[in-house]
């Protein structure tokens, strides 16, 4: 064998190793770019479904069908809050489409972590509880669920709040992250979601 051909020898070896390379390092790339699309495809859903809801039942503090059930809803709708709790009285519907049965319910939100399995995230779950039921947490990689409430003066107002202190709210605030619970080299997809001075009708009568 002579030495030129040794030489083509090694410089297919050399080309065929950088092909090489090449090759996984774009497989690696489509790879992580079709699990970002993914994670954030996911991400996104939870994130609009969760705000739907959050809005929905917000925006109806103070809010029955026989309004005479709730004769001051401005100081009686929201029972105590805190920053990650709120429990207030509203009116669920029984059936879809409609607004209310014209009886009080009590609506409780709040957050409850999720049992650490490697300690490198927190999550949470967040519970949405009907008058007395039992707590149901959705783990959909909730990160952060803040409250912030304000007077009427748009001032912030110190927590917890309770007692005849909750007709004070006038406004809130709602902090929302979400992450994907799942990762790639050590990536997640995650958004994050203000609601900035929501104001329920029946509280914004002050």
């Amino acid at each position: 064998m002579g030495f030129s051909t040794l030489i083509d020898i090694l410089g297919s070896i050399v080309i065929g190793g950088l092909l090489l390379m090449i090759l996984l390092r774009v497989n690696d790339s489509a790879v992580l770019n079709q699990f970002t699309y993914s994670g954030e495809l996911i991400v996104q859903q939870g994130l609009v479904e969760t705000v739907g809801m959050i809005e929905y039942d917000f925006r109806k503090m103070g809010y029955c069908e026989n309004w005479q059930n709730i004769p001051d809803p401005t100081r009686n709708a929201i029972i105590f809050a805190n920053e990650n709790r709120i429990s207030f009285l509203t009116d669920l519907p029984v059936a879809k489409n409609q607004p209310g049965d014209g009886t009080i319910d009590t609506l409780h939100y709040f957050s409850t972590p999720v049992p650490d399995t490697d300690g490198e995230k927190d999550y949470f779950y967040l519970n949405r509880v009907i008058n007395s039921h039992s707590p149901k947490g959705t783990n959909i990689g909730i990160t952060m669920f803040k409250l912030t409430y304000f007077d009427s003066f748009g001032e912030i107002i110190p927590l917890p709040i309770v007692g005849a202190a909750t007709g004070s709210i006038h406004s809130i605030q709602i902090d929302l992250a979400l992450e994907n619970v799942n990762s790639y080299d050590n990536q997640y997809s995650s958004m994050f979601w203000r609601q900035i001075r929501l104001a329920a009708r029946n509280l914004g009568n002050r």
